[in-house]
Formats: C-alpha cells, sequence, structure tokens
C-alpha cells in the first residue's frame, strides 16, 4: 500500500478596513517528511467584508479544494479561527448558535459552512503567529492580499 502523503493548508485572510474589501488566501501542500511533492495556491476575496469571515473563507476554500476525505493540518494565524473550531463551536451547537452571553454567535453562516468542511476530513488545527517570517504563512498572506486586490478601489 502506498504511503500518503502528508498534508497541510496555511491560510490567511485581510481586509482594507474592517468592514471593507477583504481576500483570503489558502497554501495546500503535499509533503513526503521534508520533501515538497505538490504545491496549490488559492485566493479569492469579496468587496465589503471583515478580516474574520476571510479567516473562516481561507479555512473553507483550502478543505473544500482536497479531492478526497483526507488527515490534513490546517495552519493559521487566526486564534478567532483556531480557537472557535477547535474551543467553542461545540458550545455553540449545544447553545443553538449563541454564545455563553447568549447571543448570537457572529458569522454563524461560514462557521456552519466551516463545519461542514472538517466534517469530511481529519483536521488538525494548529495556530502560527502571523507577519513573523513564515515562509508558508507569509506566502498565504500575500494570496489573501492578491485575492483583494481587484476589490480595492
Amino acid at each position: 500500500m502506498p504511503i500518503m502523503p502528508e498534508l497541510q493548508i496555511y491560510t490567511d485572510g485581510a481586509c482594507s478596513g474592517n468592514p471593507g474589501p477583504g481576500g483570503w488566501g489558502a497554501l495546500l501542500v503535499a509533503k513526503d517528511g521534508d520533501k515538497v511533492l505538490k504545491t496549490k495556491e488559492l485566493c479569492g476575496g469579496a468587496a465589503e467584508t471583515t478580516n474574520n469571515r476571510m479567516e473562516l473563507q481561507a479555512a473553507i476554500s483550502g478543505l473544500d479544494a482536497l479531492e478526497r476525505s483526507s488527515a490534513v493540518t490546517v495552519i493559521t494565524d487566526s486564534a478567532y479561527v483556531k480557537d472557535g473550531i477547535s474551543k467553542w463551536l461545540a458550545g455553540w451547537k449545544r447553545n443553538g448558535w449563541k454564545t455563553a452571553a447568549k447571543k448570537p454567535v457572529k458569522n454563524e453562516d461560514l462557521w456552519k459552512v466551516l463545519d461542514e468542511a472538517q466534517a469530511r476530513h481529519d483536521v488538525t488545527w494548529e495556530w502560527v503567529k502571523g507577519h513573523n517570517g513564515h515562509a508558508e504563512n507569509e506566502l498565504a498572506d500575500g494570496l489573501a492580499n492578491k485575492g483583494m486586490a481587484s476589490f480595492k478601489k
């Protein structure tokens, strides 16, 4: 049986103004040990959005780009995405999409889509400090800015 490559998705979101024009980027990397087998770059954006929505969209788009159910590590510089998916999501669902303070969950629509996307895979979530020289995170940031470019006036 062939050994499956290690899959990683590096994600980032950007916004010019918050809200304002925004973009998201995702870098998909398939590795065999230290050897990169394949990469795929994705980006997109919206005319009027928030940074958090773009961070969520980056993760959704990265997971949706996988052609089959996979074990994958999603690396994000967004504590909002990392904590939301790994710490808060179960409680939100249990509480009818309300926060602990009984307020509606912001970006509920995208959280539901991300929850569905991750359910198709075996996902490990990792956080990395943004704008700190991490090569793949910097590339994802560049993709997010590229995705935003056509929406900036």
